[in-house]
């Protein structure tokens, strides 16, 4: 094969290869638009959490559980006493259509005069309790605003398996887009002196900030 030949089938090599880096850059790049801008946005927020006053709204309810759910709390929590387990599936109903919550089969903590039921939620808290003796039940929300959520949805946060499953797809779609974007600056490289300079910039700064400043 002739000096041309050879690069001429380097040049449709390096074409076919940076095609196919700029295809999955952009695709990459497209399934985390949203989401990358709004965890640079939380990012922001949550490195200045202190300086954003958050104003929780807590709302309570009282309620009376009928006697027969209540009979069956008790003989349930002698057997189950100190345990961790879900609430009976009548109890649960009970709650959901009393205070509107979804117990959603966690786990409470059960007592010989009293069952406590702690519903952890994004942007907030909630919890239940039902004393076995009389059957009285409370229920406290506690609502800290949208930007508590966001911050919270940003860390996974009790946030359920699903959107912990998304985060780590979307984690998997950053590192190819910057995997992807770090190849296609290696092809130009060549044609563009400051790639390289300006990539060990960015890499070096963080360094330096870290170890200088992070103690």
């Amino acid at each position: 094969m002739s000096v041309q030949g050879a690069s001429s089938a380097r040049n449709a090599s390096r074409a076919v290869w940076l095609k196919q880096l700029h295809q999955w850059h952009w695709i990459s790049s497209a399934m985390c638009l949203l989401c990358m801008f709004l965890f640079s946005v939380t990012g922001i927020t949550l490195n200045h959490a202190s300086q954003i006053e958050a104003k929780p709204v807590i709302t309570r309810q009282q309620a009376q559980l009928p006697a027969p759910l209540t009979t069956q709390l008790r003989s349930y929590a002698e057997q189950h006493d100190g345990a961790k387990e879900p609430l009976p599936a009548p109890v649960e109903q009970w709650l959901k259509d009393t205070f509107k919550v979804q117990p959603g089969g966690r786990n409470a903590e059960w007592a010989s005069d009293e069952v406590y039921l702690p519903m952890p939620k994004a942007g907030g808290d909630a919890w239940v309790r039902i004393g076995l003796e009389d059957g009285a039940a409370e229920f406290e929300n506690t609502d800290r605003g949208w930007i508590s959520w966001l911050n919270d949805v940003h860390k996974g946060r009790n946030t359920g398996p699903a959107w912990n499953w998304f985060i780590d797809i979307f984690a998997v779609l950053c590192l190819v887009f910057c995997i992807t974007g770090l190849l296609i600056l290696k092809f130009h490289a060549a044609n563009r002196p400051f790639t390289w300079p300006m990539v060990g910039l960015g890499v070096l700064i963080p360094i330096v900030i870290a170890l200088l400043f992070i103690h």
